[in-house]
């Protein structure tokens, strides 16, 4: 198991350890609903240095990640960040990613954890026909993310940089509690604004207790990763394993918004193919109409009891105080409002099929 340059710091801080996606990674800390609420009306604090990051440079670089990505990197400006995944040539998804774009010639590539080794091959692998420069710099930096409606407020106590100037998925690199060269990115995995800084491994551990101090008076806590999970949740994000794959498309799961058809990609004939003679499933955020919690492959059907599709992820909203989760339905049970049921336990509860987000 491989440790972030903060494990010392988490097990110092009490956080309950697990290991996730080939890392030692803090899973809760005060609890998973003191923490969830922390990011909805104050802050909180995230170690997510797990995830991978590659930087891909030269006259190469863009055309590499034109053709490897379904998003069109030809609208991101320097400093811009974009939502993209790496279709396969299957109709599946080999992951989703963020593609940061640095200059003309740089770009900065953030991965799932559990995926950077597949990702590195997948990208290498199209990288022998256009030869941009590929550097794996997954072991050498950390990610901190500070989230919730008072993060910039707690952030800007140590940095220049102004940071109401830098939009939604916009980033800048600059300095922060007194270190150079850290990527300052509007971007998060919960819904409750905040940003995301990348850095070396050896500053983790002051960056971290700089912003600890700094969020003191504004109620900061330390989080981990099942109040990750809640928050991202009950926004409606897909979490790679569990509701986007390698056998999911990006068209089922929603994220036609970022597979574009106006240039050229892999598996594009596929997709187009898929979407003109339309998806027989899809994945759908539902609401339990009774006292349950669904979880992770829950078996989903209809009235009849005839098997329509299965949950990939459930949890009890915080926010809501009722069973929810992301399923994915065959036509033509997946419209909005359909009543589907959940299988838990042999009993077949009542759920309803609603617009995401939940919160």
């Amino acid at each position: 198991m491989k440790k972030t340059a903060l494990y010392d710091k988490h097990v110092s801080l009490g956080a309950k350890i697990v290991p996730f996606a080939g890392f030692e990674m803090p899973v809760q800390y005060s609890g998973i609903t003191e923490e969830h609420f922390a990011v909805r009306e104050k802050a909180g604090i995230f170690d997510v240095s797990h995830m991978g990051q590659f930087f891909i440079e030269g006259s190469a670089a863009k055309d590499l990640l034109q053709f490897v990505t379904s998003n069109n990197v030809d609208t991101l400006e320097n400093g811009k960040a974009q939502y993209s995944c790496l279709p396969n040539e299957t109709g599946g998804i080999v992951d989703d990613l963020i593609v940061y774009k640095m200059d003309d010639e740089k770009y900065f590539v953030v991965v799932n954890a559990s995926n950077i080794d597949k990702d590195w091959n997948h990208i290498a692998k199209y990288n022998e026909k256009f030869g941009a420069k590929m550097t794996n710099a997954s072991d050498e930096m950390s990610l901190i993310a500070i989230q919730g409606p008072k993060a910039t407020e707690i952030l800007q106590k140590l940095t220049e940089t102004d940071l109401s100037s830098i939009p939604y998925y916009h980033f800048t690199v600059g300095s922060v509690a007194g270190f150079s060269d850290v990527i300052v990115s509007n971007t998060g995995y919960t819904g409750s604004g905040g940003f995301e800084i990348y850095f070396n491994n050896d500053n983790a551990e002051q960056i971290w207790d700089a912003l600890s101090e700094a969020g003191k008076e504004f109620g900061l806590i330390p989080c981990g990763l099942a109040a990750r999970d809640t928050l991202r949740l009950e926004k409606g994000f897909c979490l790679y394993g569990n509701d986007i794959d390698d056998t999911t498309s990006p068209l089922e799961a929603g994220l036609g918004w970022i597979t574009k058809f106006d240039k050229d990609f892999v598996n594009k004939a596929f997709l187009e193919n898929q979407k003109s003679e339309g998806i027989t499933r899809k994945l759908v955020g539902f609401e339990m109409q009774e006292k349950a919690i669904p979880r992770h492959d829950y078996e989903v059907v209809d009235a009849e009891g005839s098997i329509i599709g299965k949950v990939t992820s459930g949890t009890m909203s915080p926010m809501k105080k009722i069973g929810l989760g992301l399923a994915y339905v065959d036509k033509p049970n997946f419209k909005l409002d359909s009543e589907i049921f959940i299988r838990i336990r042999n009993k077949d509860i009542p759920a309803k099929v609603v617009k995401l987000p939940f919160v």
